[in-house]
């Protein structure tokens, strides 16, 4: 019988994040090569390498924290290694994945967008590299259609606690009185769009129709306990750890990644109390708005919606792009195509059934639609997003 491989996982399982990570490589574990799989579920070895080194011969190791010193070791033993870490820094012959923190923002502006809203604000931790892509991503997809965007950051603490976190509340809570409302602001991750929630509270601002509060990471804990509850922006964890479990197992067969670092594109935004608000002063196109939300996957068409709201196609057509920066043709579709992306991501329905849950008479249109939209094919979305990993 083939004696499983020996792997070391170094992962804080009290943080959300790392479970879903680990989650994803179980998944790839179970359909793959078996694993003898030990979890530093403290990260030890971050600080202390001979920890964990010294202790047993370890085919392979994963680690998701910061951990240079260890990940140096690794290189001098000959052990391979893969580094989930979120930071800047890369050593050469250990494979990074980790996620596109720039494209994280790019969602969270383009999300605010599509709410009409025509001020944003970032609220960041100054002294992360990972927090300052997620703004530095936010911003540059702003700059090209609005100079309306301000952000407030500061260092994060070595070690937080009440009394850090209540000083940042007051301190943001008097930023936010002094910017334009209503205002989108997204934050650097949950943590922080929980400081300006409560922000909002202690400056009797009102969420969402004064401040759109939008998060990332998407900590369902954090998420679902907020008041209200706090939208935001999933890591793809499952393809996360998929693709660190093959790569780790390729390792150490002999067999080296053709990347030095690999960036993993994040979810469509969860949706929750927090912004779920329209800032669209025409009641026409406020009107049009709710109703294509309600029914663009149920094949609605600009002729119907029309007639819903009773005004000419041309007005419609004028004021819609006015307030919502395109057509309601495209409003339409871009209704269908965060659902179509939910369905190839959350199901194993077929093209066919995804087109008629989403208002298209044909899986092929759909598809030529899709690939119209986001250059792939449905196919190839589905297997990139959910992480199907030969």
């Amino acid at each position: 019988m083939k004696t499983p491989l020996k792997i070391a996982l170094v992962f804080k399982t009290r943080l959300e994040e790392n479970i879903n990570i680990l989650n994803g490589i179980s998944k790839y574990n179970r359909f793959h090569e078996q694993w003898h799989a030990f979890i530093d579920d403290q990260a030890i070895s971050q600080n202390d390498p001979n920890w964990l080194l010294d202790q047993t011969n370890w085919d392979g190791i994963i680690c998701k924290h910061s951990a240079p010193e260890l990940l140096m070791q690794c290189l001098k033993r000959g052990i391979p290694c893969v580094d989930l870490s979120d930071d800047a820094l890369s050593i050469e012959g250990i494979p990074k994945i980790r996620p596109d923190n720039r494209a994280v923002g790019n969602i969270g502006a383009e999300y605010f967008q599509d709410h009409g809203l025509k001020y944003f604000g970032f609220c960041s931790f100054s002294s992360e590299a990972w927090a300052n892509e997620r703004r530095d991503g936010f911003i540059q997809a702003l700059d090209v259609i609005s100079e309306n965007h301000e952000y407030f950051e500061s260092p994060y603490p070595k070690v937080s606690n009440p009394h850090w976190d209540d000083k940042e509340q007051e301190t943001i809570a008097n930023w936010l009185k002094g910017l334009p409302k209503p205002i989108g602001i997204m934050a650097c991750n949950d943590l922080r769009a929980l400081q300006v929630i409560n922000a909002c509270r202690k400056a009797k601002i009102a969420i969402p129709e004064e401040v759109s509060v939008l998060g990332a990471n998407n900590e369902t804990i954090r998420c679902e306990l907020s008041l209200p509850q706090l939208s935001s922006i999933p890591l793809n964890a499952d393809y996360y750890g998929q693709k660190a479990a093959k790569v780790i197992t390729n390792l150490i067969h002999g067999i080296k990644p053709q990347f030095q670092t690999e960036y993993v594109e994040p979810l469509d935004v969860v949706t929750r109390r927090s912004t779920d608000f329209l800032d669209i002063e025409d009641p026409h196109v406020s009107a049009a708005v709710r109703i294509i939300k309600d029914r663009a996957c149920k094949g609605l068409t600009v002729d119907e919606l029309i007639n819903e709201v009773h005004v000419s196609r041309s007005l419609l057509e004028r004021r819609f792009r006015k307030y919502v920066g395109k057509s309601p043709q495209a409003e339409i579709r871009n209704v269908q195509l965060h659902r179509i992306k939910s369905l190839l991501r959350e199901t194993d329905y077929t093209l066919a059934n995804i087109a008629e849950l989403t208002g298209f008479e044909h899986p092929e249109y759909m598809s030529v639609v899709f690939k119209r939209l986001t250059s792939i094919t449905p196919n190839q979305y589905r297997k990139k997003i959910r992480g199907s990993i030969e």
